[in-house]
């Protein structure tokens, strides 16, 4: 990526690229200002923000919601799928200073593929005010080896890094959706098994370092990003929802197309941002 590429990006994931916006309440359908949205949010014990990865838009509305608890003095972590859990040692010491900005972005590009410019913003802010991260994803590994031959071609040690109990076991909406993000990669149809099972890896892994974490820190929030495939309320909220007695509110980005707007509901998301 040349250099010119990567301040461009940086430029338009900046802090003053998308000003607070308010949000579609799904449980009435009113609009509200961002700040009426934040104040519910702060009752909640999790706060998932859903993204698409490549629109700098979204990353823009997870730092103003970021921000907004921050000044509200709300004591929480960041939950990422960006970083896998076994980078937590690099997280702790990005935000608290003992890694520099050169080597952690190294450990970021380990991590995850998307340009460090469009999650900058947000990582620089995590350091700057001591936020905790949490890396709540799996190892690549572990999820090629489900995708491509099932959930028991996984050997002892990576089952190990697993919550117990995983299969495609889901609702009918969920398989739909699961069905058509699995179509959207062209796969074949005798491995879709294996495609659900990875999703469900995913979900359910991600719930359960989120659970662990939050119970080793109870006076803690969090605030997890994610995609909207795992963030809306049938992904990681309902393995969360299983699994523990943490309440939440889920918000999804901006969806420009009314009629795809208006099919979701309360029971995909709280809120989505809106212009």
């Amino acid at each position: 990526m040349t250099l010119l590429l990567v301040l461009f990006l940086a430029s338009c994931v900046s802090r003053d690229a998308a000003p607070r916006r308010d949000a579609l309440r799904l449980s009435d359908g009113k609009i509200v200002p961002f700040r009426e949205m934040v104040e519910d949010l702060t009752s909640a014990d999790v706060v998932f923000v859903g993204e698409v990865h490549d629109k700098m838009r979204d990353h823009a509305a997870e730092f103003d919601i970021i921000s907004a608890l921050h000044e509200r003095e709300v004591p929480f972590g960041i939950g990422l799928e960006m970083f896998r859990s076994d980078s937590q040692k690099n997280l702790d010491g990005w935000t608290s200073g003992t890694l520099d900005k050169e080597r952690f972005i190294r450990v970021y590009y380990d991590n995850w593929r998307m340009p460090w410019p469009y999650y900058g913003d947000i990582l620089l802010y995590a350091q700057e005010h001591a936020i905790p991260l949490v890396g709540l994803n799996v190892p690549d590994a572990v999820s090629k080896t489900v995708a491509t031959k099932g959930f028991r071609a996984l050997t002892p040690a990576e089952l190990a890094q697993l919550p117990p109990g995983i299969s495609c076991s889901v609702d009918r909406q969920y398989m739909d959706f699961i069905k058509r993000v699995y179509e959207s990669h062209g796969a074949k149809k005798d491995s879709f098994v294996h495609f659900c099972e990875a999703q469900m890896v995913w979900d359910k892994s991600m719930a359960w370092h989120l659970v662990r974490y939050m119970k080793k820190h109870p006076k803690e929030k969090m605030v997890v990003l994610a995609g909207i495939g795992h963030a809306w309320k049938r992904g990681i909220p309902e393995q969360v929802r299983q699994s523990s007695s943490f309440t939440f509110r889920v918000v999804l980005p901006q969806v420009p197309d009314e009629t795809k707007r208006s099919s979701i509901t309360s029971a995909d998301a709280d809120y989505i941002f809106v212009d």
